[in-house]
């Protein structure tokens, strides 16, 4: 069996929060850890029947840019939704919101 990892450091300043973020994946063709100004990361603990969950973002991640990095999130999980349920119900309902977003933007 193959392993795979995945490592993120952050680095903080005097107060905790964070002011860089790399990750590194080790299948990764990338030679060098990248960098990123936010994640959200989520395990499901079976047992407990929980979501756990780690959502960081540095103090130079732009209001207008974590409200594109929330939207793309959420369209890639209702893409993630429909591929794990079939649940055309709800994810329909997912697409038309999106559709009323865009237009009301223009």
């Amino acid at each position: 069996m193959a392993t795979s990892s995945i490592s993120i450091d952050v680095t903080l300043d005097k107060d905790r929060v964070p002011e860089e973020i790399l990750w590194n994946a080790s299948d990764s063709t990338a030679g060098n850890a990248r960098s990123a100004k936010a994640m959200m990361l989520a395990f499901w603990d079976g047992a407990d029947k929980t979501a756990m969950r780690i959502d960081l973002w540095t103090k130079e991640m732009m209001v207008d840019e974590m409200a594109d990095f929330f939207y793309q999130t959420l369209m890639t999980m209702a893409e993630t939704y429909q591929r794990a349920t079939q649940d055309e119900t709800l994810v329909n309902d997912m697409k038309f919101r999106e559709q009323q977003m865009k237009s009301n933007k223009l």
